[in-house]
């Protein structure tokens, strides 16, 4: 019973010394997740544009850190009655920042239309640690995609 006490108290030394570490690998990984499901809206988006014949569009709110998709219905963007329409929030402390090409306005959306064209754009999404993933698409007919995931300051 000694021993069995022995064995359960070295792992739970063990296990406190690694959860620091494994808190800040799933903390980095809020980021690059985030900026997956950010990419599967664009795909998305643009396959809906094409199927349906209107324009969508990949809304940002900067302030309240949210984003969600929404379709133009006679003339006004409208959210979807899908489960791809509700309001996805980026992780707590996340940054976003959204710069569309050739757009002179501080707009917080990115346009995709019914020919299959889109909006080039880069949108970089910073977490709490410092991680950064930037997701571009680099001109109207290209998709967009994870360019490049930079890891932050470890502690």
């Amino acid at each position: 019973m000694l021993e069995l006490v022995l064995v359960m108290v070295i792992i739970a030394t063990v296990l406190a010394m690694a959860a620091p570490s494994l808190r800040r690998f799933f903390a980095s990984r809020e980021t690059a997740d985030e900026a997956a499901s950010i990419v599967a809206l664009t795909q998305l988006a643009r396959s809906q544009a094409v199927a349906e014949g209107r324009m969508y569009r990949l809304n940002f709110d900067l302030d309240e850190m949210k984003y969600w998709l929404t379709a133009q219905t006679e003339g006004a963007f409208t959210n979807l009655s899908s489960e791809f329409g509700r309001v996805f929030l980026l992780p707590e402390g996340a940054e976003l920042k959204v710069e569309v090409e050739g757009s002179t306005d501080d707009r917080s959306y990115v346009s995709f239309y019914p020919s299959g064209r889109t909006e080039a754009a880069t949108i970089t999404l910073t977490g709490r640690q410092g991680d950064s993933a930037e997701i571009s698409c680099l001109s109207p007919t290209e998709r967009y995609s994870v360019a490049a995931i930079a890891k932050g300051e470890q502690e």
